[in-house]
């Protein structure tokens, strides 16, 4: 293919998949399977009803375009309000949540399928939500920022595998925000942005690793009265 041969466009990419797939089917492999087709057709009439495109779904993923990135982060806030509602259904064991990420990007078009940077930026900023939770580029919240009645968090730039450069990442804020949410945004973004965001978190220290670490205050030189 030569390159007046490539076709190009600018696309709103959304890029979904669900957390702890693999425990899930490890538990109840049929159950499962259910879940998933029963959440996909939920996702692909929304994915209509906002004028998105399906471009894949291998296994847990789904991969979808948009012409507007409105149109894919409103999208994407119906869909997780919509499977939040249909888990509550569940057990909580067997509840099934996906995390989405969304990336406006240059992609190259070939039968029907989108390839390039974009749609891999659009993967890994995916990779940073929580699950029912959705992350978005520094380059969609530009576009989004004033259009649409949400919240947004900043989590900073965020290096990503196989991207040249960090990118910026925000976190769309569809409800309040609960505890569990919260500690996974001090794993996900790293103590140290805290301390240099902002002076209160300077005390803030992690205590020990994996399951059982924790956060705690601990004195810093400045607590200390000065001596003579």
């Amino acid at each position: 293919m030569t390159a007046e041969e490539v076709k190009r466009k600018l696309t709103a990419i959304l890029s979904a998949d669900v957390k702890g797939y693999s425990r899930l089917m490890g538990e109840d492999e049929e159950g499962t399977l259910r879940t998933l087709n029963a959440y996909k057709e939920v996702m692909a009439g929304f994915l209509q009803q906002h004028r998105g495109r399906v471009v894949g779904t291998a296994g847990d993923s789904v991969l979808a375009e948009f012409a507007s990135v409105v149109d894919a982060v409103r999208c994407a806030v119906e869909i997780q309000q919509e499977i939040k509602d249909k888990n509550k259904k569940l057990p909580d064991h067997r509840r099934m949540e996906f995390r989405i990420g969304i990336n406006l990007g240059d992609v190259i078009e070939e039968r029907e399928q989108i390839y390039g940077d974009g749609v891999n930026i659009a993967a890994r900023v995916q990779s940073l939500a929580d699950g029912g939770g959705i992350c978005i580029s520094g380059i969609v919240y530009d576009q989004v920022k004033k259009k649409l009645s949400l919240g947004y968090e900043y989590l900073g730039e965020q290096t990503v595998k196989n991207i040249a450069e960090p990118v910026k990442v925000y976190r769309v804020l569809i409800e309040p925000e609960t505890s569990i949410s919260a500690v996974s945004r001090w794993k996900r973004t790293g103590l140290n942005y805290w301390k240099r965001v902002h002076p209160v978190f300077k005390g803030l220290h992690r205590v020990g690793s994996g399951r059982h670490c924790c956060l705690a205050v601990l004195p810093t030189p400045e607590s200390f009265p000065a001596t003579r």
